[in-house]
């Protein structure tokens, strides 16, 4: 193989690109397990509206944790990497188009609250 194609394929060859110590993945296995236990040590306890974050940093970290590891994102390419977050802010981004819509849930409630029960007889009295 010539330098120029080792250089844009850095794992051509090789037959398994990323061994991973067992070690690691006993460690991930562990810090895993802590973040399930604070997981559910933090639903007991009430932190008023940092719940919410409480629970989203949480369970990032646990997703972080997962990728970096189980996914050779730690020792992949960076392009990879790049792609992966990229993937992650177009979620976030059609979740946050979604999420408009919540504000104008129910202002047709009133409109369709008038329309009769019966559409064959429209002059029937509304079912209340």
């Amino acid at each position: 193989m010539t330098t120029q194609a080792q250089g844009t394929h850095e794992h051509a060859g090789d037959p398994a690109p990323h061994v991973v110590p067992v070690r690691v993945y006993l460690r991930t296995w562990g810090a895993l397990l802590a973040l399930t236990v604070v997981t559910v040590g933090a639903s007991y306890v009430d932190f008023g509206a940092a719940n919410l974050w409480i629970a989203l940093l949480i369970a990032t970290t646990k997703a972080a944790l997962v990728a970096l590891i189980f996914m050779h994102l730690r020792s992949d390419d960076r392009f990879h990497a790049v792609i992966f977050l990229l993937s992650l802010v177009f979620l976030g981004i059609f979740i946050g188009f979604t999420l408009f819509d919540t504000q104008h849930r129910g202002r047709a409630e009133p409109v369709e609250r008038s329309r009769p029960a019966d559409v064959r007889d429209p002059f029937a009295r509304p079912a209340r």
